[in-house]
Parts: C-alpha cells; structure tokens; sequence
C-alpha cells in the first residue's frame, strides 16, 4: 500500500514539509513527486488531481485524491489507526487537534514576513509587533501541550506526532530569521533542526540552486543553525571506495570525497543530498563506517 505524494521546492514549501514528514516519520510507504511551483509548471502538473490546487496533495493506493494537509492528516489516521500519529489519550488528542488547528489557520504575520527558507540564517532580521506576538501566542501553545502531556521528551506529547509535524516549518521560520523565543522553546527548535527526517529534507532541498533565491531579504546571512555537516564535496572522479551506490546498489558514476576517501553514487541526485549532510543517511553513514 503505497501512495502518492505531490509537493513544491523543499527549501521553501512549509506544507510540502508538513505532507512529508506525515508519511516518513510515521512509516507509512510513499512516493514523491515534484510539483513545478518555481518553474511555472504547477497548473499542468496537477491538472491530473483536479480539482487540487496547491501542494501537497496525496493519492491513496485505491486512488483517492486528498489535498490539504489537515485533511491528509485526518485521512491517513483514519486508515492507520495504529501508526501514533495522534496522542492515544483522548484528552490529549483532542489539545493537539486545536493547536494544529491553530496553525493551519492562523499566525497569518508569521507566514507573511518569515517564509520559510532552510538555506541558512538571517542576520539582523527585526520582527515586527505582530510576528512576536505570533511568537507568543506559538510559545503557549506549546508550553500547554507539555504541561498537559507531562512530556519528558524532546515533543509536544510525549511521542512524535501530528502536532509536531504542524509545527515543523515554525520552527524552521523561528531557526531561519533568528527570532526571540525562551529556552524550552528553543529546545524544541533544536530538536526539529536535528530530528533525521528533517535533516534529510533540507539536505534534498539543498542540491538545487535559485537565482534568484525566492523570499530573499536584503540582510546578511550566516550557517544554518541546525547540526553542523561533515565536510563532504563533489569530486569529478573516482576511485571510490565503494562500487555500488549505497542508496540503489547501482554501479557509481558520480563521486564525492570527505575524509580523504572518495564515495561513489549512481547520480547527482544521491550524491549531491549526501555532500548537503552525509550524517543525515543512514545507508551512507554505514558505508562510512565500514570503510573507516
């Protein structure tokens, strides 16, 4: 049972994002299609799922077509009533549902100054009245699920869920523009910036280049905050250590070297996702591994 899953530039769709992480960090089995919002083909890419259109937008197994996110969300947990994705209390399942309710509709000054960009951080970025007390208003809403969840652990409820997948690109918007938030909720940040499919999200956005770079503000820009890459680059050639690539296990022919090793791929695609952060793909950090 595998769907379909249609999504928009990974670098700045918060609700391809948000489609995501619904199927990869729940396990359930997708494959992903890519939607030409900045090449201008958007309309004719999703002139098949009519009447869709925005991103993302998911066909089940039997061909249903579903758009928007919290209706992705609700579908997918009615048909995998076992996978977690919301809380298994009621009580709380029900306070997830309003604050990802919140956040479908809401938080409009937030959306508006800070798209979301996972290309780095802006230096300097003044919010405005409204964008802080979007802020505010996300950090109690955060704080109330963790006191009525009790949580000990880096989410909202304890385990991973739909809420956490809601509020992904916020705090990828809180990351990118360097926006005032307490400790506990940079903890929370944090543990986004670091969480693997996040990181393997951005890492995918990152092997395509824009000129111009969309949303871009006149400010300087420094890293982005998540954890720090290993130094990894695209070489021209090998030898690689390796013959078959450790994504497809087809024969390599594109390269890249850290460590003093070169690795080989069996395209730009795997190589170019791998160079953005190597310690992001299980699969290449066991070959690193091996080969050490």
């Amino acid at each position: 049972m595998t769907y379909d899953l249609y999504i928009a530039d990974r670098s700045f769709s918060s609700w391809s994002l948000r489609g995501w992480l619904m199927f990869a960090r729940f396990g359930i089995p997708v494959r992903t299609h890519m939607i030409g919002l900045y090449d201008g083909t958007m309309r004719e890419d999703l002139a098949a799922l009519a009447p869709a259109r925005l991103v993302p937008v998911m066909r089940t197994p039997e061909g249903t077509v579903v758009g928007d996110t919290l209706a992705m969300a609700e579908t997918l947990h009615e048909r995998h009533p076992d996978a977690g994705l919301w809380p298994a209390d009621p009580a709380l399942r029900g306070l997830a549902r309003w604050i990802v309710a919140e956040m479908h509709s809401g938080f409009g000054a937030l959306r508006g100054d800070c798209a979301m960009q996972l290309l780095y951080r802006y230096e300097g970025f003044a919010a405005s009245d409204a964008v802080l007390a979007d802020i505010d208003r996300v950090q109690e809403l955060w704080a109330t699920a963790r006191k009525a969840s009790g949580s000990d652990t880096p989410w909202l409820f304890g385990d991973y869920s739909l809420a956490d997948v809601f509020y992904a690109p916020v705090a990828a918007r809180i990351a990118g523009y360097g926006l005032p938030i307490g400790a506990k909720a940079q903890s929370y940040v944090d543990a986004h910036l670091a969480q693997p499919d996040f990181r393997r999200w951005r890492a995918m956005g990152l092997t395509k280049s824009y000129s111009p770079v969309p949303y871009a503000l006149d400010l300087p820009t420094g890293p982005w905050p998540g954890p720090a890459p290993i130094p990894a680059r695209a070489v021209d050639s090998g030898p690689s250590v390796n013959e078959t690539c450790p994504y497809s296990g087809d024969p390599v022919t594109h390269f890249l070297e850290t460590g003093g090793k070169v690795y080989g791929f069996c395209n730009a695609f795997c190589r170019d996702k791998t160079v953005a952060d190597p310690a992001a793909w299980p699969m290449f950090t066991a070959l690193l591994e091996a080969t050490a």
